[in-house]
């Protein structure tokens, strides 16, 4: 009797042994299971904080373009313009550029930035509807006169003969020229023709493609030794202002210094130089 009881409960302790032994081994396979869970959340969460250290440090690492940009742009822009809107908008740009950059493209991220704000740049001036209609009309009347003379004299007219032919003093028209400086920046959206007799066509649809054709580029070389052959036509001082800005990509205060003149005077240099250019080539293109 006695014998059997305590098999009894010795079977009963190994059972229970049993039990728990294999309950630890759950609760154990359970407990690696969460740890490896959190390990690999952990890891995760890791990666992505060191994804967005990286990309804020690339960030704060090219701010400097974005002042760069801003004041490159401000040849075109009038003194009025609020800086710090432009500058906001230059950082969405770059932060942009920061989130779509790919390294396989072959392109520096310099370069890749450095047109992704300009582009956020000048679509919050678009937004902001910036250059009044007033500014639009005497744009295009200063245009009209140099096209005009252009027709009449034969080459590329100087500030006093289109100041003459506008009935202003010279004064005047370096004043206006400064107010038209916006109008001067580049839009894709811009209407222009490529070739005489040819439809209009946006600006954007002649940047070069992957699929651009042979008369695509021949059509492109011969728009640059135009802009060439006109730009040879240009004053000294506004091929100089030219050169400066767009080869060596001074910014408004750097060419002031350089032609020893107003930051100010570098801009109606500048717009009447763009102005006389885009008059020349609508002339040339449109048959006039």
């Amino acid at each position: 009797m006695e014998k059997r009881r305590d098999t009894g409960e010795r079977r009963i302790t190994g059972d229970r042994r049993n039990i728990f032994d294999r309950r630890s081994h759950t609760d154990r396979r359970a407990s690696d299971d969460r740890r490896n869970q959190n390990d690999s959340k952990g890891l995760s969460t890791y990666q992505k904080m060191s994804v967005d250290k990286k990309r804020d440090e690339m960030v704060k690492n090219h701010l400097n373009l974005v002042n760069f940009v801003v004041a490159r742009l401000s040849i075109s822009l009038p003194n009025w313009l609020d800086k710090r809107d432009l500058i906001n908008a230059g950082v969405i740009g770059l932060i942009d550029a920061v989130n779509h950059y790919d390294p396989s493209k072959g392109v520096k991220f310099e370069t890749y930035a450095s047109t992704r704000i300009r582009g956020a740049i000048i679509d919050e001036l678009r937004s902001l509807d910036w250059i009044p209609r007033s500014t639009r009309t005497k744009s295009r009347e200063i245009e009209s006169a140099i096209s005009g003379l252009i027709h009449k004299l034969g080459h590329i007219p100087s500030d006093e003969e289109v100041s003459k032919e506008l009935g202003w003093d010279i004064d005047k028209y370096h004043k206006a020229l400064e107010q038209v400086s916006g109008t001067t920046l580049l839009s894709l959206d811009e209407l222009i023709t490529t070739s005489s007799g040819s439809e209009p066509v946006k600006r954007l649809d002649t940047v070069s493609g992957d699929d651009e054709n042979t008369l695509d580029t021949i059509e492109r070389r011969e728009l640059v030794e135009n802009v060439v052959i006109i730009l040879g036509t240009l004053s000294e001082q506004e091929k100089l202002a030219i050169a400066l800005y767009y080869y060596e990509e001074l910014t408004l205060k750097e060419i002031g210094l350089v032609l020893e003149v107003s930051e100010s005077r570098v801009s109606q240099i500048h717009t009447a130089a763009i102005l006389k250019l885009r008059a020349k080539l609508r002339s040339l293109y449109s048959g006039s």
